[in-house]
């Protein structure tokens, strides 16, 4: 059963306009909210639009269809014009006419939720566009229909410039929902990151879960490592303090005494090498707790543990809550631990939290000092019962903990890893309202803030001496390398960790750093990769002084040289010399196959205080590039067999040379093209001016290698 409540007759533009105006009118009078409004008008406009186009007119019927819910608006456009040829292709939007005919009816499709179409050559097309009732509307009797269509008489359509702003209105709402639309799929994109970021750290921390089951199988083998460890640390301090008196560094010896410290120095190499073999077959960890301090953000923590915790959230009655960090400084602390400190805290909330929120805050305290609170609107814990719940395998009776099981031991283990690292565990809570575990952690470690003390003072740098920064974390040796330096040229420097180094770089130029690769557990690679990057240290010389014997990694990363602990007196002082003397003047690497212009660079270098290294072949100057690691190359093009643009290249393809600057000095007209493929040199010169004391080539020089500015002398 269907009733028609107005009709339409198209006959000119106007009435297109008006069309579109009373199907939008009579859909907000049916209920149909303003997207719909807006969906059923424009399906309306399109096709009436067509009719009045193609047809020179036609007609149009508003309907209500249906006794029964859901009922169907109904609107029918009819017209008497030549029909449509291509109509399937025109449905299945594979035609367009030049007029751009069909992209409107595919629209009004799209739009509507049932959409029908007859159309006969000749004879004219009729249209039918359905559309739903909203799901809550009610059914429309004979009485209701009838009131409809009096009001319907009542209210006249607007004039067309009004239509144009109602439709400038909608336009805007549209744009309006895009935006808002956008900024949710940038949250969901940020939410997706964090989740990323939690199910990387939870890949990780299962790969960690997995190593330690593999370990637990190999009793022998980590036994084997904790002694060869526990061995390796006191045995480097004997020989190297034996190392001291056999060379008499603080006074003569009886030649019992000798004998005697020979024998100690004797058995305790003979053990080291028994320890080294044992290290060979154990590759594994201790398997001790060990506090590894790095640098960190509360905002990356708090990103990382939102990710992590979100897949766990199946209470949609709960809320888990992360606030701003604020302006916290970043800790340096063991990440890993803070954070299963947190994990712990937050599961143990979400567990026995019913309705409400868990919400994860951070606040400075005392100035030095990090609170990480959870809080949540949970059951609670009775006054009696919070003592309790930190002891091994202790939970307290309760409906919930009855459902939700545990091992008992994530509370106790949390304050034993705040105490590890410096702080404490409290907590708040009362029956029925809900409880706050809060954790008190120091902004710096204090074993490193220990360490780092004597950074704060000024150091005290003698004019005459030459500083040397020393990086070692054993008290024994820092102290044999200072004897070592006692009476030499050099001013020792020590750090005990990389955060102490960085800082004393800032206070200090020094002339060579040593450095020991196994540094409790930091990172002393990077810390090499970084010196290299800054233009501030590049140059400086450094001498790896290690237990490990990893020279090929060490000079790949720009170490100058490389001694394997243990190291005696002579040793030590003579290879800083020769690196601090090798580096105390910048060098220069001409690789060029000309003679006579090899000849001229050098003639315009000879007033700066450099050394200079000739090459007569790419290949010979790649390898001495890698041997001398020079402060600038010269390069020139055209040469045999290896072009300048091959090695160029292969010099900035090499991590340990890549940063030295590169001058090509070249005697042909270069193409757009050849310059682009040199875009990694620092400046491009041309050899026209060589054979002129114009000190083109020596300024360039002077800029890449930092080469202080001198008078020339007058010729």
């Amino acid at each position: 059963m269907s009733f028609t409540v107005l009709t339409v007759n198209i006959r000119s533009e106007h009435d297109t306009v008006a069309a579109r105006q009373r199907a939008r009118q009579i859909a907000r009078l049916l209920g149909f909210d303003n997207q719909d409004q807006t969906r059923i008008s424009t399906a309306v406009s399109e096709i009436a639009r067509n009719a009045f186009n193609y047809a020179g007119g036609g007609r149009l019927e508003y309907q209500i269809e249906g006794s029964a819910t859901p009922q169907l608006f109904l609107i029918k456009i009819s017209d008497t014009g030549p029909g449509i040829l291509n109509l399937n292709s025109v449905l299945d939007g594979t035609y367009q006419s030049p007029t751009g005919m069909g992209l409107g009816m595919v629209g009004a499709r799209r739009l509507m939720d049932q959409f029908q179409i007859d159309s006969i050559p000749g004879k004219g097309t009729t249209v039918w566009l359905k559309k739903l009732f909203p799901r809550r509307a009610p059914l429309l009797t004979q009485k209701d229909i009838a009131r409809l269509i009096a009001e319907l008489s009542r209210e006249t359509p607007q004039d067309p410039f009004q239509e144009l702003q109602h439709q400038n209105q909608e336009l805007l709402s549209a744009l309006e929902e895009i935006r808002i639309r956008q900024e949710e799929l940038v949250k969901l994109n940020r939410e997706l990151e964090d989740t990323n970021r939690g199910v990387v750290a939870l890949y990780a921390e299962l790969d960690e879960k997995a190593d330690h089951l593999r370990r637990a199988d190999e009793v022998k083998s980590r036994f084997l490592s904790n002694m060869s460890h526990e061995f390796r640390s006191p045995l480097h301090s004997i020989l190297a303090l034996s190392g001291l008196l056999l060379n008499r560094v603080d006074g003569p010896l009886s030649e019992e005494q000798e004998q005697q410290v020979g024998f100690i120095r004797k058995a305790a190499q003979d053990l080291m090498e028994l320890v080294n073999d044992l290290l060979d077959l154990a590759k594994v960890e201790a398997g001790k707790i060990e506090v590894k301090p790095v640098q960190f953000s509360v905002a990356d923590l708090f990103a990382a543990l939102r990710g992590m915790l979100r897949p766990l959230l199946l209470n949609q009655s709960v809320d888990l809550v992360f606030d701003h960090a604020g302006d916290i400084p970043p800790l340096y602390s063991d990440e890993g631990k803070v954070s299963q400190i947190l994990r712990n805290f937050i599961s143990n909330a979400l567990k026995f939290t019913e309705r409400g929120e868990v919400r994860v805050s951070a606040a400075l305290a005392d100035g030095d000092r990090v609170v990480f609170s959870v809080s949540d609107t949970g059951i609670g814990i009775a006054p009696e019962n919070l003592g309790l719940i930190f002891e091994d395998f202790k939970q307290l009776d309760n409906p919930i903990q009855r459902r939700v099981k545990g091992t008992g031991l994530g509370l106790p283990l949390s304050r034993k890893l705040a105490t590890l690292l410096g702080g404490n565990v409290e907590v708040k809570s009362q029956l029925g309202v809900g409880s706050t575990f809060s954790v008190h952690i120091p902004l710096r470690y204090h074993h490193a803030a220990a360490a780092q003390l004597p950074v704060e003072m000024e150091p005290a740098i003698e004019s005459s001496r030459r500083a040397v920064l020393i990086i070692e974390d054993s008290p024994e040796i820092v102290m044999a390398y200072e004897s070592f330096l006692k009476d030499s040229e050099f001013q020792p420097f020590a750090a005990s960790t990389i955060w102490q180094a960085e800082q004393l770089l800032e206070r200090v130029q020094p002339v060579a750093i040593v450095v020991d690769l196994v540094l409790r557990s930091e990172d002393a690679w990077a810390f090499m990769a970084r010196l290299k990057e800054s233009a501030r240290t590049r140059n400086i010389p450094v001498l790896v002084a290690s237990s490990t014997d990893d020279q090929a990694k060490a000079f790949h990363l720009g170490a100058a040289d490389y001694l394997v602990k243990p190291i005696d007196h002579s040793t030590f002082v003579s290879r800083l010399r020769s690196l601090v003397l090798k580096r105390a003047a910048p060098s220069v690497l001409i690789i060029d196959d000309n003679p006579g212009d090899r000849y001229l660079i050098r003639q315009q270098l000879r007033h700066l205080n450099i050394g200079i290294t000739e090459a007569s072949s790419g290949p010979e100057g790649i390898q001495k590039a890698f041997e001398l690691r020079p402060d600038a190359v010269i390069l020139d093009l055209s040469m045999p067999g290896m072009s300048g643009f091959e090695v160029l290249h292969r010099l900035k393809a090499a991590p340990s040379i890549a940063e030295i600057p590169v001058l090509i000095c070249t005697s042909r007209t270069l193409e757009p093209a050849e310059r682009a493929q040199l875009a990694l040199a620092a400046e491009i010169l041309s050899k026209e001016h060589l054979d002129k004391d114009t000190h083109t080539v020596a300024s360039a020089v002077q800029r890449m290698a930092h080469v202080p500015t001198v008078t020339a002398v007058a010729s």
